[in-house]
């Protein structure tokens, strides 16, 4: 920014005993300040346009990390129903199963699937403390219950025929997997610590963001020489 003094300025410098080019010095001086404050003021914008931007990031990753557990669970959903997963225009997508009366289990058994599902994968389960002896009393019940359950209501869920009913053994094993999963995701609150990682360094990184680049000069020394300028002491100007 340009300094203007009025004549009544230079007027008082000169009565406190300054040459013409003494006063252009401080002003060159106070000019070159007022440079380097606005850029650092400017990259102090930048680094908290970084660190909002980091924060952002951060968010999409939670974010993502929240609905993954959705996406799951529409994966199976889609794999239970035998849908085929396809590739479109460079985009996977799933269509519908050309022979659904061959699907071992009908419209309800998935619901009621889906429903058991939704109770063992959730972020209150992975985001749970479970010790390895915890998770293997848990599976071992899991498995017996699931196991009964089939066989009380199998003809319900849709297998009635001798060929639906041979594929009883892998749609249990690939549900016990996935619960088995969301519990080993909680195993000694691994997936909770990991969460709280990422929160912190968010948190972290925000506050040295604003810590620096804050637009202040960090020169002692140039400091310093600004505040013997004499122009600093007119009075309206800079004090």
């Amino acid at each position: 920014m340009s300094v203007k003094l009025s004549q009544q300025d230079i007027s008082d410098l000169k009565k406190q005993g300054y040459s013409d080019e003494e006063i252009q010095k401080a002003v060159n001086e106070i000019e070159k300040e007022d440079l380097e404050e606005s850029t650092g003021s400017s990259q102090g914008n930048q680094t908290a346009q970084r660190t909002s931007s980091f924060n952002s990031r951060q968010m999409d990753d939670i974010a993502r990390y929240q609905l993954e557990l959705n996406d799951l669970l529409e994966q199976t959903e889609h794999i239970l129903k035998g849908d085929i997963l396809v590739l479109e225009n460079g985009k996977k997508m799933w269509k519908d199963n050309p022979h659904p009366e061959k699907n071992p289990l009908n419209e309800e058994g998935i619901r009621k699937i889906m429903l058991e599902l939704q109770n063992y994968i959730n972020r209150h389960i992975i985001l749970g403390d479970y010790d390895e002896d915890d998770i293997r009393v848990i599976m071992k019940d899991y498995g017996k219950k699931l196991t009964d359950f089939f066989f009380m209501k199998y003809e319900e869920m849709g297998m009635d025929t001798e060929e639906k009913r041979q594929e009883y053994r892998n749609i249990v094993e690939n549900i016990v997997n996935l619960v088995y999963g969301s519990y080993s995701r909680a195993k000694d609150g691994g997936e909770r610590r990991s969460l709280r990682e990422m929160i912190s360094v968010s948190q972290q990184h925000t506050s040295q963001g604003y810590g620096q680049g804050n637009g202040m000069n960090s020169n002692p020394s140039s400091r310093t020489r600004g505040l013997l300028n004499p122009m600093r002491y007119i009075e309206g100007k800079y004090v």
